[in-house]
């Protein structure tokens, strides 16, 4: 599972990227909400974690560019605004829950596991073929044999899950996975993709990762004789 935290307190951001990364999330933080919003774009969290009062863009503001890209990414609210009005306007502009400062970490943790677990059957596995990753813990799964992989080699391979047959462009493998900012190449995309491949080979899984130039990857299934 990871988390997005945009939070420009940033003794509470990183303590709390702490305590979530020891319950077993991969968790990244941003500390302003510009900044945020730069990360949320890259569609690859399973939750946001949004302070209300930030410099360039405040909490409100963001959930509402979130939503208006019709991103269903579940999203928490973190605030020391208790108000009613707070907490409506929270509320309308797309956070799922409204968690007022100051909270206990058990709190924090209960509604984190009940929001990832709103997303339904999506959240614990993806399934193509014969073959399954569990997100949970990173592993490749086709029947009896298993495979944990690498924390890129899980991002590379859960895009590719969820557009199965539509090809993903190696810019936004990219961008989605190693960052915006990150001084990776195309190559590091097919270096990933290499060992993908042979990982899926190795447990016997009738996914194939395919390659059509100029437009990237998707999946298939190999047929069987």
């Amino acid at each position: 599972m990871k988390i997005l935290i945009v939070e420009d307190e940033k003794l509470l951001a990183d303590s709390l990227k702490a305590l979530l990364e020891n319950k077993g999330f991969t968790v990244e933080v941003a500390y302003d909400g510009e900044s945020g919003w730069d990360y949320a774009q890259l569609g690859v969290y399973d939750l946001l974690i949004l302070d209300v009062m930030m410099p360039k863009m405040d909490g409100y503001q963001l959930a509402r560019e979130v939503r208006a890209k019709r991103n269903s990414t579940p999203i928490l609210m973190l605030t020391a605004r208790s108000g009613l009005e707070d907490r409506i306007e929270g509320l309308n502009a797309g956070a799922d829950y409204y968690l007022t400062k100051p909270f206990d970490t058990r709190e924090l943790l209960a509604c984190i596991n009940a929001l990832l677990r709103r997303q339904g059957g999506q959240v614990d596995e993806l399934r193509y073929g014969n073959t399954a990753l569990d997100l949970a813990s990173g592993t490749l799964v086709c029947g009896e044999k298993k495979l944990r992989l690498s924390a890129k080699e899980f991002d590379v391979m859960r895009l590719l899950l969820q557009s199965r047959e539509n090809n993903l462009s190696k810019e936004v493998l990219l961008s989605r996975v190693w960052g915006f900012d990150s001084n990776a190449v195309e190559n590091h995309v097919e270096v990933y993709v290499g060992f993908l491949r042979k990982k899926l080979q190795s447990i016997g899984s009738n996914v194939r990762i395919e390659s059509v130039r100029r437009l990237g990857y998707h999946l298939e299934v190999a047929e069987t004789c």
